[in-house]
C-alpha cells in the first residue's frame, strides 16, 4: 500500500511513496488510489484518497500539492499549493514535499544531517532543461551532502524515445549516448534512471539509492500514462519529521 524508501538518511527524515491499490476510493481506470486531481478522476474520490493518505501516514500538516508543468521550478512546501512548479523543497520540520507520478521519475532528495529534503518530478523534459540541477541549488551546499533515492519510473525496455531527445541530452553531456540503445530506426530506449544519475553526479551527488522499477511493466503496482493514456497518479513524499 504505501512503501518506504530502502536508504541511509537521517532518522529525521520520513520518506514515502504510494502504489496504485491500496483501499482507495477511485474507480476504473483511475482504480483504485489515484491522487491527481487533474486526470478527471471523481474529486471527490480523490478528496478521500488524500485524506487517506494523510491518514495512512500520520502527516503532521495537509500536502500541498504543486501543478507540476514539466518545468524547473522549485517552491516551497509552505507555498506549494496550486503553485506551477516541479520540485518542492523545505528546511521546515513538519511541512511535506510531495509530487505525483505516472512514468516520469520522481526523486526525493535529504541534506545529512536531515535539515533539509525535497520532492522532484522529472520527466524527460524536466530532466533536459535541468530540473535536478535546479533542486540541488536550493540545498545551498555540496553535492556530496546530499543523499537521493530514485522512485518508480517507466524503465528503459519500454520507453521509446525519437531522435531529437536524445540529441536534446547528447548536447549538454556526450556521456549521455549510454543512455540510449537502437529500438528502430531513428528511434531509442531511454534510461530515464541513468540519465538522472548522470546529472546527479556532475553535480556532486554521489549517494543515489532506488530505481530500478517500471511504472509501465508492473501494472498491479503503478499507474502508467504509457500504458494508459487515461490513469491515476501515485505520489512521492518526504518530510523532516516535526
Amino acid at each position: 500500500m504505501i512503501v518506504r524508501p530502502h536508504w541511509a538518511v537521517s532518522s529525521r527524515v520520513q520518506a514515502a511513496t504510494t502504489r496504485r491499490y491500496a483501499g482507495g476510493a477511485s474507480r476504473a481506470p483511475f482504480d483504485d488510489f489515484n491522487l491527481a486531481l487533474h486526470v478527471d478522476d471523481d474529486p471527490v474520490a480523490v478528496a478521500a484518497n488524500r485524506q487517506r493518505l494523510e491518514r495512512l501516514l500520520a502527516l503532521p500538516h495537509p500536502i500541498a500539492w504543486p501543478q507540476q508543468v514539466h518545468g524547473i521550478a522549485v517552491v516551497d512546501a509552505a507555498c506549494a499549493r496550486d503553485c506551477q512548479a516541479d520540485a518542492v523543497y523545505s528546511e521546515t520540520p513538519g511541512e511535506v514535499c510531495a509530487v505525483l507520478t505516472a512514468d516520469c521519475l520522481p526523486l526525493l532528495l535529504a541534506r545529512r544531517d536531515g535539515g533539509a529534503v525535497a520532492a522532484v518530478h522529472a520527466g524527460w523534459r524536466g530532466l533536459a532543461d535541468g530540473v535536478i540541477e535546479a533542486a540541488v541549488r536550493r540545498f545551498a551546499c555540496p553535492g556530496d551532502a546530499l543523499q537521493v533515492w530514485l522512485g518508480a519510473a517507466i524503465g528503459p525496455t519500454a520507453f521509446v524515445v525519437g531522435e531529437e531527445v536524445r540529441q536534446t541530452f547528447l548536447h549538454h553531456d556526450a556521456a549521455a549516448a549510454a543512455a540510449f540503445q537502437p529500438q528502430r530506426p531513428g528511434y531509442y530506449h531511454a534510461d530515464l534512471y541513468h540519465l538522472a544519475c548522470l546529472r546527479l553526479h556532475a553535480c556532486g551527488v554521489q549517494e543515489v539509492a532506488g530505481g530500478g522499477e517500471c511504472t509501465y511493466r508492473q501494472s498491479a503496482d503503478y499507474f502508467s500514462f504509457r500504458r494508459e493514456p487515461r490513469t491515476g497518479r501515485q505520489a512521492s513524499l518526504i518530510w523532516i519529521a516535526a
